[in-house]
């Protein structure tokens, strides 16, 4: 019989058929959202926000395909911690000018990635729900209004150096709020529409915040967490 203690598997065994499909799926994935943001750079070369937004909107849908196959922690958190890695790189050097070259000083990419494992290393895979949370809110909900903030002209202010427009901001609010509701059916708890407005109206409220890109990295966190703490 196999002595206590010793019930999980070694490290080899961690990469499964299905992770191992899961992982192959994922770099595909993104290696044709790099494509994509390159292709769009070079089509649209004066819409550099463009490019960025493909990528930021593109990266939130690895969270629900890992949590589809089943990525396991040791596999996943890694994973997460080299590619923020290299967004760091790519910020500085600009390896890759369709992520970074925008035109503000901005470190929202490189706090993405430090948003996305720290979420992972917090609730990773025993809270995928809430890794989910915090990420796509930020992907789409965040993504879709710096797109049709810019595109749609409306009445707009400043905060903090950075400018926010109604457009902009209501497409958060509600991109945010149908993300979460969907997630609270997706995730088997029920429909609860008065707690992903509340989470939808916070995220909201940080992403008005957002000096050289800080929201990345406060709106995942203080979306998963309270998703956590709150949703079930």
């Amino acid at each position: 019989p196999q002595a206590a203690g010793h019930d999980q598997p070694p490290a080899g065994r961690l990469i499964t058929s299905t992770s191992s499909s899961g992982i192959l799926t994922i770099t595909s994935w993104m290696v044709i959202v790099l494509g994509t943001a390159l292709l769009a750079r070079r089509q649209w070369p004066n819409q550099r926000e463009l490019s960025r937004k493909i990528v930021h909107i593109g990266t939130g849908a690895v969270i629900p395909m890992a949590w589809w196959f089943a990525i396991p922690a040791p596999i996943a958190i890694p994973f997460a911690g080299i590619v923020t890695l290299a967004t760091a790189i790519n910020q500085r050097w600009r390896l890759i000018p369709a992520i970074e070259d925008v035109d503000r000083n901005s470190y929202g990419t490189t706090a993405y990635g430090l948003a996305i494992t720290s979420l992972l290393v917090l609730f990773w895979p025993d809270r995928p729900d809430a890794v989910s949370a915090g990420v796509l809110v930020m992907a789409c909900g965040d993504g879709l209004a710096g797109l049709v903030g810019r595109a749609v002209t409306s009445p707009s202010w400043s905060v903090a150096g950075q400018t926010k427009s109604l457009v902009g901001t209501a497409t958060m609010l509600m991109v945010s709020f149908g993300v979460l509701l969907a997630l609270t059916i997706a995730s088997g708890s029920g429909a609860n529409g008065t707690g992903a407005l509340l989470l939808a109206a916070v995220a909201t409220g940080l992403e008005q915040i957002s000096p050289a890109g800080i929201d990345n990295l406060s709106v995942p966190m203080v979306v998963g967490c309270l998703w956590a703490a709150t949703l079930s």
